[in-house]
């Protein structure tokens, strides 16, 4: 996925998926976790929205790589290890910070 910010109050992500279709998300937080970084988003667009409301507060985390032109890149967590030392420390942030 590809990603470009756009100029609001608060960071918005239009990120693009393999088939060339858009998405939007607000961008929560910027982790950085054993010299990776990850982004955590809530999706804006109308389909995530209605699935967010569902689930109660799901947010998407995706690990930002770098590709050999230099470009971020943002990418799914595959590894059940690095996936929990996430979920872990964003859980920490959302209980020290009550987001």
């Amino acid at each position: 996925m590809t990603e470009e910010f756009l100029e609001e109050d608060f960071p918005i992500l239009v990120l693009v998926d393999e088939d060339g279709i858009e998405h939007l998300f607000e961008l929560l937080a910027e982790l950085e976790i054993e010299n990776d970084k990850y982004r955590v988003l809530v999706p804006l667009d109308e389909e995530e929205e209605e699935e967010l409301d569902e689930e109660d507060g799901e947010v998407v985390i995706l690990k930002v790589i770098i590709d050999e032109e230099g470009n971020e890149l943002l990418s799914d967590i595959d590894d059940e290890t690095e996936w929990e030392m996430v979920v872990e420390a964003w859980q920490e942030l959302v209980d020290s910070e009550e987001l």
